[in-house]
């Protein structure tokens, strides 16, 4: 019962093979190799717009998983493609580049994943997560180019003649590229001044106020460096584009005028805490020898730090909702940008 069955499978592997070598036509024979990695450009170009749309590459781990799966695919129908005329140039590279593209989705993205869940813990640490994933894809740019150079070689030698134009797949992975370098180089600037304000606002509610200092001596420092930046025009625009860099601006702007004129109302508040403790506590251990100047000098400090208190409630009250805005602001106009540029593909 089983033998037929299993004939026909050999049958059918042998007449696959055959095919594959009555390719006689040099152009014929590209566009076979290049039809062996559609599904994997497709899959992988699902994975890049979605990583796109998302800064939780965790989230899309199963678009990793079917691009690792349609790569895998490609290579096994790669390595059924013969010989040209017994030159394995072109069907060598092209095995090349899948195998590579395999161990960056593997390993490298894999890396990715594991380190964006510490990547918020500090500057440090995010700037190694961008990095990586602008290693990542330096990679698979550069694998791409040395294919496109094989096989402008086997072109050339077998007197095919390329059009240099591009698929709407290669187009949409073009940009993708572009606009996540984009926004990476924008993103850091804005993380620097988040993730201070984030220190210094702990701080203050340790009542850490020499950290506090640190931190937002740390935030103008950023705020300065990112505005400055700011201002080249290699990230001024994004061909022609200025949003992203303007909702960028804002958000510094914002943070260094908070830390520059509103932090050093609060720590001030917490100064006058302490020191109205110190005046309530020598108050107290005077018991009956109080003064009247001791207690005219008690009550103007309750009547101050009431006030202070007051105060401080409604500037702490006014930060935290323009620090939500600014957040937000910044968030809607990155998902903007990244959703007008980099459409979504599946």
């Amino acid at each position: 019962m089983h033998r037929p069955f299993y004939f026909l499978l050999i049958t059918f592997f042998f007449s696959s093979r055959v095919h594959a070598q009555m390719i006689e036509n040099a152009g014929d024979y590209m566009s076979a190799m290049s039809n062996a990695q559609t599904e994997m450009d497709q899959k992988y170009m699902a994975y890049v717009s979605a990583s796109a749309h998302s800064r939780r590459a965790k989230k899309i781990e199963k678009l990793r998983s079917a691009a690792l799966e349609s790569i895998n695919n490609s290579k096994y129908k790669t390595i059924d493609l013969p010989k040209y005329k017994g030159d394995n140039s072109l069907r060598q590279a092209s095995i090349d580049y899948i195998q590579f593209c395999y161990r960056i989705f593997s390993e490298d993205y894999s890396k990715i994943v594991n380190m964006e869940e510490i990547a918020e813990q500090s500057v440090d640490q995010m700037q190694a997560f961008l990095l990586l994933e602008e290693k990542a894809s330096q990679k698979l740019q550069e694998a791409s180019e040395n294919l496109a150079k094989a096989e402008k070689e086997f072109a050339a030698k077998y007197g095919v003649n390329l059009v240099d134009s591009k698929t709407e797949l290669t187009d949409k992975m073009g940009m993708a590229g572009k606009v996540n370098n984009y926004c990476d180089q924008l993103y850091i600037i804005f993380f620097k001044c988040n993730w201070e304000d984030g220190q210094l606002f702990n701080a203050l509610n340790a009542h850490k106020l020499n950290d506090a200092e640190q931190a937002r001596n740390s935030m103008i420092t950023f705020a300065k460096e990112g505005l400055d930046a700011l201002k080249a025009d290699s990230i001024r625009t994004f061909q022609g584009n200025p949003v992203l860099a303007v909702a960028c601006r804002d958000a510094l702007q914002f943070y260094h005028s908070m830390a520059q004129n509103d932090i050093p109302k609060l720590t001030d508040f917490y100064l006058k805490q302490e020191n109205f403790a110190k005046i309530k506590q020598s108050m107290e251990a005077k018991g009956s020898n109080k003064t009247k100047e001791d207690v005219d000098l008690y009550n103007k400090a309750v009547k101050d730090i009431n006030a202070s208190v007051n105060n401080f409630n409604q500037l702490n009250q006014d930060l935290n909702k323009r620090r939500q805005e600014t957040v937000e602001n910044w968030e809607k106009a990155e998902k903007a940008f990244r959703d007008d540029l980099i459409p979504y593909y599946k």
